[in-house]
């Protein structure tokens, strides 16, 4: 069963342009437009990916049901201003991200290495994230602050009732 997951995953990837294949991916996920992701990039069920980018060496974790807007980013290695030579010396800092489940993303958002989504947080568009937003929130700005949440009564009913898109 894991091996016909993972042939569909790949199989989708390569019709989506993808530039590496992803550690793994589960199913009824889909890749629309442009999309590049790195080897240790962990994808959830039903996602649907409207043209993303990631970049670096951290590891990127996307939960279940994670939708996105196009040209989005998530970078996970910066370069090392406080190595041995400046502005930056050779080496990178490496990040990990984390994205809960049923979370959105909207059209170019920017996610920083080191962050974690929390499960059902909703992204403005053109929003860059560079601290943690708590699950249920909504986000948005440069720098991404929470400015409202989901109603968490309706959300958890949803949820238990199996009501994803």
């Amino acid at each position: 069963m894991i091996g016909s997951l993972l042939r569909n995953c790949v199989r989708l990837v390569r019709g989506a342009r993808m530039r590496r294949i992803v550690e793994s991916c589960g199913p009824g996920t889909r890749f629309n437009g442009r999309c590049g992701m790195t080897r240790r990039t962990s994808i959830g069920a039903n996602c649907h990916f409207n043209g993303m980018s990631v970049t670096g060496n951290g590891r990127v974790r996307i939960g279940d049901n994670f939708h996105s807007g196009a040209e989005c980013l998530l970078i996970t290695s910066f370069h090392n201003y406080e190595g041995e030579a400046i502005p930056y010396d050779d080496t990178s800092v490496d990040r990990d991200v984390e994205i809960g489940d049923n979370v959105w993303l909207g059209r170019r958002v920017t996610i920083l290495g080191g962050v974690t989504i929390g499960e059902g947080a909703v992204i403005q568009a053109g929003s860059v994230v560079v601290c943690d937003i708590p699950p249920l929130a909504i986000a948005g700005g440069h720098p991404a602050r929470v400015f409202k949440s989901r109603d968490a009564e309706r959300y958890w009913r949803l949820k238990a009732q199996g009501r994803f898109h």
